[in-house]
């Protein structure tokens, strides 16, 4: 069975990257009818936050991306990393340093300083030291030969093992290193294929070390190009990038940052938009670019209003309530709220836009924007609109009769036909920019368009 991770640090929340990599494995393990696994890397006492924890699981579970097994914590596993630690201690792999941290870093300076690159002195190697408080414990590295690893993505990958030093796996304080704790995660969780982020590939030589001392044959690997900001630098909050739970509340759509993840280094054919269903059947690593992907705010706004537009009303109802919190729904029927959605889905890039073009159909208390009233509620209108109101009351509510009515009635009074609808939807929605007049009039119903009119009337007359 295929199974994949992803093993955030819970340092901040998430943003378009790590939501990216957590995509990828989520939708090759559900492609191979798979297994996908949470596990959060918290040994960094200092940084990680329970909030955070909370925030990564709720961009996960808002994106859609529910995890198979876990949460797994590192910080509940301590004794797991120890126990493997001392299988390599007494297979005499791994030996114990007591170097003070000053003395190492003087060291390290002092080989930058002739231009060397820092590495152990292994004073320790041989001294066959036992534990003890304050002491690390480092893995014996071979001082000879290669490295190598396949990639699935970039094929062969070769390491000098000169360049690899006798690197801790458990620090002085008994904590264990990144390159240890995840090597051991990843055998016990019994991880098929581990699919990340480029900047992993100089930790994979130091894993791949682990793995053959601990005599286990290590996953497949698959490094995927970092996601980049437009300038080519590495994405950050300069660029225009949010975390997930800012997108969220900015008025984006779930599945259109999905579709724009995906995109974001991988395609099919020339298929743009895809369905969560679409990417599950299709997606292949094969598929994933080695050119680093461009972050585009513009291209990501113009995925959330194609899936606005194209998304179903009982989903965008589903993501809009939030924004539509300042209002009673519940005087309203669903099927009200749908038609209403139906009417504004396809003039707007984000949920926000949405609930705000809905607004005057949530609302009794139409407020009128004062240009538009100017121009279009005028006293000489007042007659037609009245006329209009009880002409309503008989009139089926199609869109070709209504239109038909109107324009009649603009020649018969001399007045523009554009004036008269303009002065009928400003009556209906206070704004003279809206959803087509007569799909706002077959929603609101006769009732309340008959209201409305009557109510800008009065309006008029109080001028």
């Amino acid at each position: 069975m295929v199974i994949t991770r992803f093993p955030p640090s819970p340092t901040g929340h998430l943003h378009l990257g790590g939501a990216r990599t957590a995509l990828f494995n989520w939708l090759f393990s559900k492609h191979n009818k798979g297994k996908f696994i949470l596990r959060f890397e918290d040994t960094d006492k200092e940084r990680s936050k329970p909030e955070y924890v909370e925030s990564v699981k709720a961009s996960l579970k808002w994106l859609g991306l529910n995890w198979d097994e876990g949460p797994y914590f590192q910080s509940e596993r301590i004794k797991i990393y120890h126990q493997y630690a001392q299988k390599l201690f007494e297979e005499g792999k791994a030996y114990y340093c007591e170097c003070p941290k000053e003395v190492l870093e003087q060291k390290k300076k002092e080989m930058l300083a002739k231009g060397l690159k820092p590495k152990y002195d292994k004073i320790c190697r041989e001294k066959k030291l036992e534990p003890k408080p304050g002491r690390a414990l480092r893995i014996k590295a071979p001082e000879l030969g290669e490295i190598v690893f396949e990639d699935l993505l970039r094929g062969k990958i070769v390491f000098s093992a000169e360049e690899i030093d006798d690197f801790i796996i458990i620090r002085s304080d008994g904590m264990p290193t990144y390159n240890f704790a995840v090597v051991i995660d990843d055998i016990t969780m019994s991880i098929t294929h581990i699919i990340r982020g480029d900047d992993h590939i100089s930790n994979t030589p130091k894993q791949i070390l682990i793995y053959k001392a601990l005599e286990i044959n290590p996953p497949k690997f698959v490094h995927i190009p970092m996601v980049l900001g437009p300038d080519g630098t590495r994405l950050s909050k300069r660029h225009g990038a949010k975390s997930i739970l800012e997108y969220k509340e900015a008025g984006f759509l779930p599945n259109a940052l999905i579709n724009y993840l995906a995109r974001l280094g991988w395609g099919y054919g020339d298929q743009e938009y895809f369905t969560i269903e679409e990417l599950i059947e299709k997606f292949d690593l094969k598929n994933i670019n080695l050119s680093p992907a461009r972050f585009d705010q513009d291209k990501l706004l113009a995925f959330n209003a194609y899936w606005m537009r194209n998304s179903s009303s009982k989903y965008l109802l589903n993501h809009v309530k939030p924004f539509l919190k300042n209002y009673d729904l519940n005087k309203f029927s669903e099927d009200y709220i749908l038609s209403a959605i139906e009417t504004v889905k396809i003039r707007t890039k984000t949920l926000i836009e949405m609930a705000e073009m809905m607004n005057f159909y949530l609302t009794e208390d139409i407020i009128y924007d004062i240009d538009g009233a100017k121009k279009f509620l005028l006293p000489e209108i007042a007659p037609i609109l009245g006329k209009i109101a009880q002409d309503l009351k008989e009139l089926p509510l199609e869109e070709k009769i209504l239109e038909n009515y109107l324009r009649t009635l603009a020649e018969t009074s001399g007045m523009k036909f554009k004036n008269i609808a303009q002065a009928i939807r400003v009556a209906l929605t206070g704004k003279t920019v809206s959803p087509g007049l007569f799909e706002i009039i077959k929603v609101l119903g006769k009732e309340k368009t008959v209201e409305r009119i009557k109510k800008a009337i009065e309006y008029i007359k109080g001028l």
